[in-house]
């Protein structure tokens, strides 16, 4: 493949430069609607933060729900790189479905108001339009993507077959935000641990022999 030439690169930069600017304001977006929340994230109040000026901003988005949908994008994003990525190095079966947990675990601690969906949830869960649409969109694919863990799992004979993988999930991911409550709520630095044993337990009980030794190797 030939190098494009300097002529087309230059060309590219300002896009480029735009790109940046639009993830440096999203990455900004995101840590400040997860303590603030979702409405409360306004153009207003991010160019305030950033330093930049509101029509800086309005040349990125349009609208504050542009803004809004835009971060809950850019949440999803990080989730995929703090969790998708490290879980799919991870071997096969039930090593992948423990590191999945526990990459998991710590997702919400790269947010300075905990868990970003957690949080978006409960701010949104009764209040219809695109926002809430786009919430629960990640959500789904998220739980769809643990039930497919569980099910490769099983699959590989490393969970019990007759384990039903939704309630699996449900289970899980009821503790994970059981956790991010507890921690965020009432400040408990032992919820992560409570959280990773239930999980472990829970999950222990489905594992067959040939899990076991998989998890071990």
């Amino acid at each position: 493949m030939r190098a494009a030439p300097p002529q087309a690169t230059r060309a590219r930069n300002p896009s480029a430069a735009g790109q940046d600017t639009r993830r440096r304001i999203l990455e900004h977006a995101v840590h400040l609607a997860s303590s603030e929340g979702l409405e409360g994230l306004t153009i207003g109040r991010l160019s305030e933060a950033l330093g930049m000026s509101k029509a800086g901003l309005f040349a990125h988005f349009g609208s504050k729900e542009d803004l809004q949908l835009a971060t809950v994008d850019a949440a999803r994003t990080i989730f995929i790189e703090r969790v998708g990525a490290p879980t799919f190095a991870a071997a096969e079966g039930l090593p992948r479905l423990l590191t999945l947990c526990e990459h998991w675990l710590g997702y919400s601690e790269a947010f300075e108001g905990g868990c970003f969906f957690g949080a978006a949830s409960a701010e949104f869960d009764g209040r219809p339009g695109k926002v809430r649409d786009r919430i629960a969109a990640v959500m789904r694919e998220w739980l769809k993507a643990l039930e497919d863990a569980i099910e490769d799992a099983q699959r590989l004979g490393h969970l019990r077959q007759d384990a039903e993988a939704a309630q699996l999930a449900f289970e899980l991911h009821a503790l994970e935000l059981g956790c991010n409550w507890q921690r965020q709520l009432l400040r408990d630095e032992k919820a992560k641990g409570r959280a990773r044993t239930a999980m472990l337990a829970r999950i222990e009980g489905l594992t067959t022999p040939a899990g076991r030794r998989a998890a071990r190797a």
